[in-house]
């Protein structure tokens, strides 16, 4: 996959609940198991065998011969065998490898991600809690963005070349970049992803990198408040900004206000 420059800010979509509170309050980022994205495609991908030529054949086959775990027998057959007989064998043993190193990939990496956009209205309704949940937006200077990847999105199904399988041991650029790929019928997410070996782990940032926290039209004043507390209390340079549906667009906009705790305002004659 073409390296592309990363934005220099990115969003965040949360839901209001304890798990992304507990977040906030750590000043970390989860990394959860691509298992449990609600795309039946996402991270699932059976990618094919792109079909190979007959030089790629060849090459296999002598890599293979020079081989020192390759069993004497074996490397007999591959000798001998013609490059029709070869090819369907090699491919048949590149499923085979892919689809194990895949599986593993699956049950041992963690997967966090990220949108260029912070305003799209099927981006709230899926993964910001439903209108009720809030954006955070981050400067992208900050270590765990560091490798993060762009997502591709594609109309058909990824192919992999037999030689990236049966002779390159760099599985995580290959699974990286397929986990990477989505349908097209995602496009509109602007989607950017890290990823983390271990599933299920906290990644920490420094205070500085969160930048702002934009609440959904619909979360509750006491919702708001917590998180307020919260980021007031470890963030002081966030900015707040509320959301309101737009009367003019099919859209969310942003205004940006000044939190006051309760005893702050009451002292004030505020409240």
């Amino acid at each position: 996959m073409q390296k592309i420059e990363k934005p220099k800010i990115i969003y965040k979509y949360e839901s209001f609940n304890t798990r992304s509170l507990e977040n906030l309050k750590a000043q970390s980022v989860y990394f959860g198991s691509p298992l449990d994205f609600n795309d039946p495609y996402d991270c699932a991908i059976t990618a094919g065998i792109k079909a190979p030529t007959d030089e790629e054949i060849e090459q296999v086959r002598q890599e293979y011969v020079k081989r020192n775990d390759i069993a004497p027998k074996a490397k007999q057959e591959f000798i001998h065998f013609s490059i029709q007989q070869l090819g369907e064998m090699f491919v048949r043993i590149a499923k085979e490898t892919f689809f194990k190193a895949k599986n593993d990939f699956l049950k041992n990496n963690g997967v966090t991600c990220f949108s260029e956009r912070n305003d799209d209205l099927l981006m709230w309704a899926h993964y910001g809690g439903g209108y009720k949940g809030f954006c955070l937006e981050f400067s992208t200077d900050d270590k765990l963005f560091d490798k993060m990847k762009k997502v591709r999105y594609c109309s058909y199904m990824p192919k992999v070349d037999l030689v990236s399988v049966l002779l390159n041991h760099d599985w995580d650029q290959i699974l990286n970049d397929l986990f990477c790929t989505k349908s097209i019928a995602w496009e509109y997410e602007k989607e950017w992803r890290s990823m983390h070996k271990e599933a299920g782990t906290l990644f920490g940032y420094e205070a500085k990198t969160l930048k702002a926290i934009y609440f959904g039209p619909d979360i509750g004043r006491q919702s708001m408040e917590i998180i307020c507390l919260i980021l007031g209390g470890q963030n002081p340079d966030v900015k707040f900004w509320r959301g309101i549906r737009s009367e003019d667009e099919f859209k969310v906009v942003f205004e940006q206000f000044t939190y006051t705790p309760y005893i702050k305002a009451k002292e004030l004659g505020l409240r």
